[in-house]
């Protein structure tokens, strides 16, 4: 699998398994192209992190947190590092992906629509 470790790969399993109530609500509305073409892949391992999910074409990762995010210096870090290697994270509550999912996909169709797709995946 593209050179990964296998511990992440194992995680990144377990993880998908083991998904959050949000996170499954989420899935079920960008899973299998859903958001204008785009695909999406969930629980990717990326230069260690297992990031939620993940538009390679576009290098869009979507963040679902829980409260015990709240203003974690560790999240800041992880997504300036992600930043650096030319991904845009966004973040979600799972109280918005549970409350207001259209309003959550509105969002990220918007930064789908800005993105430029990555140069090394474009056909």
């Amino acid at each position: 699998m593209r050179g990964q470790d296998e511990k992440s790969i194992r995680l990144a399993r377990r993880l998908r398994v083991d998904q959050t109530d949000a996170e499954t609500v989420l899935w079920h509305r960008i899973r299998n192209r859903r958001v204008n073409g785009n695909k999406f892949v969930r629980q990717e391992p990326i230069i260690g992190y297992i990031c939620d999910f993940v538009c390679r074409e576009k290098r869009l990762i979507v963040e679902v947190d829980g409260g015990q995010h709240n203003e974690s210096t560790a999240d800041a870090i992880r997504d300036e590092r992600l930043r650096e290697k030319g991904y845009k994270v966004l973040r979600f509550w799972n109280n918005d992906v549970l409350g207001n999912i259209e309003g959550v996909l509105t969002i990220i169709q918007s930064e789908l629509a800005e993105a430029a797709p990555h140069p090394t995946l474009s056909p």
